[in-house]
């Protein structure tokens, strides 16, 4: 093979090699554009006058959420296992009172270098396919809301796994309002690692 055309294979091979590792590792169109594009849809619920916190002089002032950069290293596999008595929680909420959730299962998954659990809820009011995990972790107080923050985890019954994408991790509406009324998080939902990924604390503009 002559030479200006061995180079030419090895650049167009260098260029497949490029745009597979870029797919594989950023795997923009299946994972990170519909994630942004979510918070986008967001922002535009919170400056909406039906879906969002603020009252009307917070929605005008409203610019954006502030998100950790996705990583899909915080985008877990966890083991679902049902819990033998799935008896009823009272979760407290912020105003003093409680909430009644199905304590369903748990899941345990690896992350940063080791295991952890979180117990997974099922809201009785209403009919939800989701399963509700709030959680608290290290980064409350610092760089998230100090409440703790909520997962709507996607669940079919017999599922015996789910994906905990912390990516997706929000803040409920008492940390933007305190008129809002909001679940805390059992302490068996205290993650003792930190969670870098999702929404974190909002700041008001001035």
């Amino acid at each position: 093979m002559q030479r200006p055309l061995r180079l030419v294979v090895m650049a167009g091979l260098a260029l497949v090699i490029f745009y597979f590792l870029q797919d594989a590792l950023f795997n923009d169109d299946n994972y990170i554009k519909p994630l942004l594009k979510e918070r986008e849809e967001k922002d535009l619920s919170f400056r909406s006058r039906t879906n969002s916190p603020f009252d009307a002089a917070g929605r005008q002032a409203f610019k954006n959420l502030i998100y950790y950069e996705p990583n899909l290293d915080y985008r877990v596999s966890a083991r679902v296992e049902q819990l033998a008595r799935q008896d009823t929680l009272l979760m407290p909420l912020t105003n003093g009172s409680y909430e009644p959730y199905l304590r369903y299962g748990t899941a345990t998954f690896e992350l940063e270098g080791g295991e952890h659990k979180l117990t997974l809820y099922r809201k009785l009011s209403g009919e939800n396919e989701e399963l509700f995990v709030p959680f608290t972790d290290k980064t409350n107080g610092f760089e998230t809301y100090g409440g703790g923050r909520f997962l709507d985890v996607p669940f079919e019954e017999g599922d015996k796994k789910v994906v905990l994408d912390f990516n997706r991790a929000y803040s409920p509406f008492c940390a933007f309002n305190p008129d809002y009324v909001c679940p805390l998080p059992p302490k068996e939902n205290r993650l003792a690692i930190a969670i870098p990924a999702g929404e974190k604390t909002y700041e008001a503009p001035e």
